[in-house]
C-alpha cells in the first residue's frame, strides 16, 4: 500500500501506546511498518532531500502532535508512553485522529501560541496535503528549483553560441576541472557549429584530460552522435569523455554508453540547469534557511 500521511499514522500510534508500556521510537515505527504493510521499497524511500526516509518522518510527526496534545508523553530519551488523556481517548474508540481532533485539547492549542498564524497556516496545508511540514517544506524547495532549471535552460537555448561556451567553462572549472579559467577557456573554445569541442584537465595538476563535446540543440541526442565522440576518444588514445547537450538524450545513446569500455559522461539539458544551480552559474542566492530540531543529548541530562 501507499505511506500513510502522518495523520492516518497518529490512531494506530497512540493505539500501540495503549498497553501503557515504555515504548522506543524504533518500535513503534516497526510495529506501525507491519500495521500497514509497507513493503521494504516503501520504508526506505526518502525524502528529495536524501536525508531521512519519507515513513521515518512522517512516524515522528506524529508522535510529535500527539505530545503536543498531551496523550502520549516523553520518558526519556527515544522512548515514550501513553497518558491518561490518551488512554480516555482510545477509550472513546475514535475512527481517526487528525490535526483537528487535536484541536480540542487546550495543551494542543497551547502549544502554538508562540507562532499561532504561522502554525495555522501550515496545519491548512498539512491537512489537505497530507504531509508533515518537512515534506511541504522540501516539496516546495524542489518545485522552485525545477521551475529555476527551465527557465535556465530556455535561457540557455536562446543564448549565443559564444555564451553558451562561457557557461560550460564556468561550470567544469567550478566544479573543479580544467584547472584556471584561462586554461579550460583556452582548451575548449573552439565552436563553430553551434557547440563546442576540446580538451580539458581532469584536475589541477593536469594528470589525465578529458575530451569535451557540448551541442545546444533542441532535438534528442542519439546514438550516432555519441558513437562519433567514442571513435574521437579511440582515435587519440582517450579513455575519458563528457557529452554536453541542451536536449535529452534517446535510450539507445544511453544503452550504447553504458556497453563501451571508454567511460563517457552524458550530461542532458536538465542535469546541465541543475548542475549550475548547484554551482550557482547563472544563478543568485535570493535567501538561505536551516532546518534543525532538538538535540536529543543536550537535554538527556535533564
Amino acid at each position: 500500500m501507499a505511506i500513510p500521511d502522518f495523520q492516518s499514522i497518529m490512531l494506530p500510534f497512540l493505539s500501540y501506546a495503549g498497553d501503557q508500556h515504555e515504548h522506543t521510537i524504533n518500535e513503534a515505527r516497526e510495529y506501525l511498518a507491519r500495521h500497514f504493510h509497507l513493503s521494504d521499497k516503501e520504508l526506505t524511500e526518502l525524502l528529495p532531500s536524501g536525508q531521512q526516509a519519507v515513513f521515518a518522518n512522517r512516524v515522528g510527526w506524529a508522535r510529535s502532535y500527539l505530545k503536543k496534545a498531551a496523550l502520549i508523553e516523553y520518558t526519556k530519551k527515544g522512548c515514550f508512553k501513553i497518558t491518561d488523556s490518551g488512554l480516555k481517548v482510545i477509550k472513546q474508540n475514535p475512527d481517526f485522529i487528525n490535526v483537528k481532533f487535536l484541536k480540542q485539547f487546550p495543551e494542543f492549542i497551547e502549544s502554538g501560541n508562540a507562532a499561532r498564524k504561522i502554525k495555522e497556516n501550515i496545519d491548512v496545508g498539512i491537512e489537505t496535503e497530507g504531509q508533515t511540514p518537512e515534506e511541504v517544506f522540501e516539496y516546495s524547495y524542489q518545485k522552485i528549483r525545477q521551475d529555476l532549471a527551465f527557465e535556465l535552460l530556455t535561457r540557455i537555448k536562446s543564448s549565443s553560441p559564444g555564451f553558451f561556451e562561457r557557461i560550460v567553462v564556468e561550470l567544469l572549472v567550478k566544479m573543479g576541472y580544467g584547472g584556471s579559467r584561462k586554461d579550460a577557456g583556452s582548451a575548449v573554445g573552439k565552436s563553430g557549429d553551434g557547440g563546442i569541442d576540446g580538451i580539458i584537465k581532469e584536475d589541477k595538476l593536469g594528470l589525465d584530460a578529458i575530451y569535451l563535446q557540448a551541442k545546444r540543440w533542441d532535438s534528442t541526442v542519439g546514438r550516432p552522435e555519441i558513437q562519433k565522440i567514442a571513435g574521437a576518444l579511440q582515435g587519440v588514445r582517450a579513455k575519458k569523455g563528457i557529452f554536453i547537450t541542451t536536449a535529452d538524450f534517446s535510450k539507445e545513446a544511453l544503452d550504447y554508453t553504458a556497453r563501451i569500455d571508454t567511460k563517457i559522461v552524458l550530461i542532458d539539458g536538465e542535469t546541465l540547469a541543475q548542475h549550475m544551480i548547484d554551482y550557482d552559474v547563472g544563478v543568485s542566492r535570493i535567501a538561505s534557511y536551516e532546518v534543525k530540531k532538538i538535540d536529543s543529548d543536550y537535554f538527556a541530562e535533564e
